[in-house]
């Protein structure tokens, strides 16, 4: 990725490989004649950690002394991945490292193998919040990321005889070397109790002074990661909260011969960061949710109120030096705590606090999905946190009846807009909750925040209609391209220059000229086979399945969910193994279908979709008539260190979900940025890379996402009609449903063909045929090099735009006021 006269310095490798050794024998306390992969591992990140400090310190000194404004990322997940690679780079280190290791005999790609993948996050949500620390380091904007420190995070996946198996993930079995513990950071967190109101001293007007008596206090421990910016510009700090008992282990307890009682409050306390999203099938596993987001948001809240008053007299100055953004609904209960804080502890009276609050605040909606814009019993909450409730409730009255006085009196109106659900049981609407207490509200991609105007949040943008926003979601490209992709990299900066590498945004479009020249094309094409290579060996060494490099990588790789319709995929896939087992000699573009992703736990649809996969694999792969024409492949476990594996090999990116219910998607910037083209639907980004990269670079298909609403709200759409209209598809469905793909259970998939047969709410079978004409359109340019590569070039070139650096500018300069 460097230039030859950016070559690192022989001393310059001989001080990184003295620090190496000293951290082996000091702080590993091994021999390097002994030390294993993982010793070797530890001691070059706690050597990279040491050169993250200085700059770590210098900024927060700055910080302070400059005084200025901070923003704090409040996120359920942060979807870290691996940082041995991501801070080396980022660090101007990542050569030097590898000659020093390769000086002590070391192989710097082997030990970089040894880190844990830190799976903090689902999917895209907390890769986006990774990406986002990432940028405000590399912009130079003071910043905290807030979270929880996970003992285990989202679950290993294990897939047995084709099902999923949830295993525990367990990153921290041999700790974390690039965290240091704040154990004098430490906030106690109440639960439950009961709340007493007292009239205020000297003032008989004003709201009584309540009390929050808790029943149960949880302390939360802070544990920090320095986050470095891109060439070391700056390092701002992720602080994850790890929850551990108020009091002591009950000594007297266990002597007395309760041992499992001794320690039943320990282990109620730190099952709050034990796992990442537990199940929340059942009441305890709801309740277990809900102490999760109000333990990390009360203790960031504290720990940010805490910061401010070392530095000023007063909270009324709170939205002057403090920005405060919500990652979805999750830390929406900032909003009651916020206003508890400022109201029962800081004695700010109550207009003050609330004008206080939602100028402190702003908001990131993620969905559309109405069961992801959580809401919680009102039962539970009032169980759980008494003095929160209260404030609701009087938050939505003061709402409702400013409403009322501007002769708002519309019943269905003020019930929409209410924070409180009446219809199906008394349930508080956190997403509501988030929008009142914010002063903006902002979507992730035009045409998601579009529809928030329209669907889910229609009622209060008509209320306030200057209070929504875009903020069109990004990806940092330093993980995406250049530690992802090191050859495309390489081709890059060698006919576009190294400022590439610091200026993205514009600089790859000076790329869009080499489209034209096929020696271009043809080096193109070469890093993308040797990356294909790379893939084709890690699918032999994980699911024992060959697949030729030769052949078009077809990608599908995301969560598993109906809406994003891995099922239509699937459908495509079969339909096509009927074909070529109809035709065997007939001119078939050689392809492999590539599936990862996880179910959530409980999910059954999705759990069943996984089987289905496997099973489609098992039967294509075993049928000797296809002659690796058609390869299916479902690689376990997707994370972020196997998504570096896989998207730089991709030729094909589906991102085909129902159009209208994908927020964003980030994803589809990536493989797009890799050179990979996009066959989708208009959906979330997909219109803006559209709008970007060109459509006739694309292969665009199905119907809009107005197109889908006018069919749902006629009420028209039959799709057993549909199915009949389409011979294709009527044998695809009829095969699955008829057990040809498990003969072991014939049965199997009949409710879930009978599911899109007779209700189809995804529109799975609505848009197949659309998306077998636009797999066709594939094939027909991919036996067209020139017209291929061609794409692939310009997909490249014209991503800069999705750069999370111009995302953040964005929020930076219109949302927090910072820059």
């Amino acid at each position: 990725m460097t230039q030859e006269s950016n070559l690192p310095s022989p001393d310059d490798i001989a001080t990184f490989r003295e620090n190496i050794l000293r951290k082996l024998t000091y702080a590993i306390g091994k021999d390097a004649g002994h030390a294993s992969q993982l010793d070797w591992y530890e001691a070059v990140a706690l050597a990279t950690r040491d050169r993250m400090i200085d700059r770590w310190m210098d900024r927060t000194r700055e910080t302070y002394r400059q005084n200025g404004k901070r923003v704090y990322y409040l996120s359920l997940e942060f979807l870290i991945g691996r940082l041995l690679t991501d801070s080396l780079s980022n660090l101007g280190l990542l050569d030097i490292a590898r000659e020093a290791l390769a000086e002590l005999g070391v192989d710097f790609d082997q030990i970089r193998l040894q880190e844990p993948d830190a799976a903090l996050g689902n999917g895209g949500l907390g890769r986006l919040a990774a990406c986002f620390m990432e940028s405000m380091a590399t912009l130079g904007i003071a910043a905290y990321g807030y979270g929880i420190r996970y003992d285990h995070g989202l679950f290993r996946q294990a897939i047995v005889d084709g099902w999923q198996h949830e295993q525990t993930e367990t990153w921290l079995n041999f700790g974390n070397p690039w965290e240091f513990e704040r154990a004098e950071v430490s906030y106690l967190i109440g639960f439950g109790g009961h709340v007493t109101a007292l009239p205020r001293a000297g003032d008989e007007q004003a709201l009584s002074q309540h009390f929050w008596h808790w029943a149960e206090g949880v302390r939360a421990i802070a544990y920090d990661t320095p986050t470095v910016g891109w060439r070391g510009s700056s390092v701002n700090t992720l602080r994850l909260w790890r929850a551990r008992a108020e009091a002591d282990f009950h000594l007297e307890r266990f002597n007395a011969g309760d041992h499992i009682g001794a320690v039943a409050e320990e282990a109620r306390a730190e099952s709050i960061s034990r796992v990442l999203y537990p199940a929340d099938s059942t009441e305890a596993g709801q309740e277990l949710r809900l102490r999760q987001e109000y333990f990390f948001v009360a203790a960031s809240l504290q720990d940010l109120l805490r910061r401010h008053l070392d530095q000023h007299q007063s909270v009324l100055s709170l939205p002057e030096y403090n920005a405060i953004q919500l990652n979805d609904t999750h830390p929406a209960i900032a909003v009651a705590e916020l206003m508890r804080l400022l109201v029962d502890v800081h004695d700010v009276p109550w207009e003050k606090a609330w004008a206080l609050t939602v100028a402190t605040l702003s908001y990131t909606n993620h969905t559309l999905l109405p069961e992801a814009l959580e809401t919680w019993p009102v039962g539970l909450m009032e169980r759980l946190l008494p003095r929160h409730m209260q404030i609701i409730y009087l938050i939505n009255a003061q709402h409702l009846d400013s409403l009322r006085a501007r002769d708002i009196n519309d019943a269905r109106l003020l019930r929409s807009v209410s924070l409180i659900e009446e219809d199906h049981g008394r349930r508080v609407r956190m997403g509501n909750l988030a929008f009142l207490g914010s002063h903006c509200v902002n979507g992730v991609s035009a045409l998601h925040t579009q529809l928030m105007r329209e669907t889910v949040f229609t009622d209060l943008h008509r209320l306030y209609p200057q209070r929504i926003s875009n903020k069109t979601n990004g990806i940092t490209f330093r993980r995406w391209l250049y530690q992802a992709n090191p050859s495309l990299t390489r081709l890059l900066v060698e006919h576009v220059g190294e400022e590439l590498l610091d200026a993205p945004e514009t600089r790859l479009r000076e790329l869009e000229p080499f489209a034209e020249q096929a020696e271009f094309r043809r080096r193109f094409a070469e890093q993308r086979l040797a990356n294909k290579e790379l893939l084709a060996g890690l699918i032999q060494e994980r699911v024992g399945i060959r697949v030729d490099p030769h052949a078009l990588f077809d990608v599908h790789v995301k969560r598993i969910h109906e809406y994003k319709r891995q099922l239509l995929n699937l459908l495509h896939t079969v339909a096509l193994y009927q074909a070529i087992r109809a035709d065997p000699g007939g001119d078939w573009v050689p392809r492999v279908k590539i599936f990862a992703g996880k179910a959530a736990a409980s999910y059954h649809t999705a759990k069943l979709i996984i089987k289905l996969t496997n099973d489609i694999a098992r039967t294509i792969n075993d049928d000797p008539t296809v002659r690796d024409l058609l390869k299916v492949v479902f690689l376990p476990n997707y994370n972020v260190s196997l998504a570096e594996r896989i998207i730089p090999a991709a030729d094909l990116s589906e991102q085909i979900s129902t159009a209208g219910l994908e927020a964003s998607g980030t994803s589809n910037m990536k493989f797009a940025l890799n050179g990979a083209l996009t066959i989708g639907t208009l959906d979330g980004a997909n219109v803006e890379m559209s709008e970007q990269i060109g459509l006739e670079h694309m292969f665009i298909f199905g119907m809009t996402a107005q197109e889908v609403e006018a069919r749902k709200q006629a009420g028209e759409y039959n799709a057993e009609a549909t199915i009949y209209q389409s011979p294709r598809l009527n044998e695809v469905l009829m095969a699955i449903r008829n057990g040809a793909f498990s003969a072991d259970d014939p049965g199997r998939y009949t409710a879930l063909i009978d599911g899109i047969t007779w209700h189809d709410t995804f529109m799975v079978c609505a848009d197949f045929e659309a998306y077998w004409q636009a797999q066709r359109e594939v094939e027909k340019r991919w036996r067209d090099p020139a017209r291929w590569w061609r794409s692939a070039v310009l997909n490249t070139a014209r991503t800069g735009w999705f750069s999370s650096d111009r995302t953040i500018r964005e929020y930076a300069e219109e949302i927090w006021k910072v820059m």
